[in-house]
C-alpha cells in the first residue's frame, strides 16, 4: 500500500511575508511602514522649510535690488516665489499622501506647469537684458521657448484628462489589507 499522505501547506496570514526564506512578521512591517510614514514627514517638513526660505530669502533680494533695477528685480522675485509654489506644492502631495495613502497625479501636472511657466520667464528675463543677441541665441530663444509652450499645452492636456477619469481608489477601498488593518474573516 502507498502512502498517499501529502504535505499540504498552511495558508500564509496577509501579514506575513516571505524574503530570502525568511518570514517577516507583521511587526516588522509595521516598523517598515512606521518608517517610511516618518521619511515622508521629514520630507514635507523639509519642503515646508525651504519654502519658507526661499520666500525670505527672495523679498529680502528684492529690497536690496528694486531701487537700481526694478524690471530685473520683479523678474527674479517672480522666479523666485514660483519656485515657493512648487515647493508648497509638493509639500501639500506628501500631506494628501498621509492622509489618503494615495499618490495622484494632478499636483506633479501642476508642479510642472509651474517650473515651465518659470523657464519661460528666465528665457525671456534673460534674453531681454542680453546687449548683442545674435541670430543663433535669438533661434535657440524661440526653440526653447516653443518646447516649453508645447510641454504646458500637453501638460494642460493630461490635467483635463486626470479630472475625467474617476478619482483613485484607495488600498482600503480596494479590498486589501495592510499590516496594521485587521483581516475580516467571513463565515
Amino acid at each position: 500500500m502507498m502512502d498517499t499522505h501529502t504535505e499540504t501547506k498552511k495558508p500564509t496570514s496577509v501579514s506575513r511575508w516571505s524574503i530570502f526564506d525568511r518570514t517577516v512578521n507583521g511587526v516588522m512591517i509595521n516598523l517598515m511602514e512606521t518608517l517610511d510614514g516618518m521619511g515622508y514627514i521629514a520630507t514635507g517638513f523639509s519642503f515646508l522649510v525651504i519654502g519658507m526660505v526661499v520666500f525670505v530669502h527672495s523679498w529680502y533680494a528684492f529690497a536690496l535690488v528694486v531701487g537700481t533695477n526694478a524690471v530685473s528685480a520683479v523678474l527674479a522675485l517672480v522666479h523666485d516665489l514660483l519656485l515657493v509654489i512648487i515647493l508648497l506644492e509638493l509639500f501639500r502631495t506628501i500631506i494628501n499622501f498621509l492622509k489618503t495613502k494615495v499618490i495622484t497625479l494632478e499636483p506633479f501636472l501642476y508642479i510642472c506647469v509651474i517650473a515651465s511657466t518659470r523657464r519661460i520667464l528666465t528665457i525671456g528675463a534673460e534674453i531681454a537684458y542680453m546687449e548683442d543677441v545674435s541670430e543663433v541665441v535669438f533661434n535657440r530663444y524661440l526653440l526653447d521657448l516653443g518646447a516649453n509652450v508645447l510641454v504646458i499645452v500637453a501638460l494642460v492636456i493630461a490635467v483635463y484628462l486626470a479630472r475625467r477619469i474617476s478619482p483613485p481608489i484607495s488600498i482600503s477601498e480596494r479590498g486589501e489589507t495592510s499590516a496594521t488593518e485587521p483581516i475580516a474573516i467571513k463565515n
